[in-house]
């Protein structure tokens, strides 16, 4: 008999946090939370670039932020940010991080998010 595979979590996530739009998102293209929450607790970083991908492997010991980006089936992006501390995590969409088409926009003050560019380091582009 075929036994599934198991994910082992390699950090503990903290408190979830979901914005609405994130949350709709997910809904609307029939994506549990707990499979995203899942994805990135394994390792799985979603559409990063390999660069980024070897940060986040490193940050899990160093005690540094980790983001993942996951492209949901209407190509929507979500943003998975665990903090530094591991107290908590948040999950967002994307567009909604980034603020308007000039990404070296400032963000708001209660914000900490990075500025994603609209073109990812891995070649993905909007379509």
């Amino acid at each position: 008999m075929h036994q599934p595979k198991r994910l082992k979590p390699l950090f503990h996530p903290g408190k979830l946090l979901i914005s609405p739009a994130a949350f709709i998102a997910l809904r609307v293209n029939g994506v549990p939370v707990i499979s995203v929450m899942l994805r990135h607790i394994a390792g799985d970083w979603g559409v990063m670039s390999d660069e980024d991908k070897r940060d986040n492997d490193a940050s899990i010991s160093t005690g540094l932020r980790l983001i993942s980006i996951y492209r949901l089936p209407d190509r929507t992006r979500i943003v998975v940010i665990t903090e530094w501390d591991r107290s908590n995590t948040t999950i967002e969409r994307l567009d909604n991080v980034v603020s308007g088409s000039d990404t070296r926009q400032a963000q708001p003050a209660n914000r900490h998010y990075p500025v994603w560019p609209t073109v990812n380091s891995a070649g993905e582009s909007h379509a």
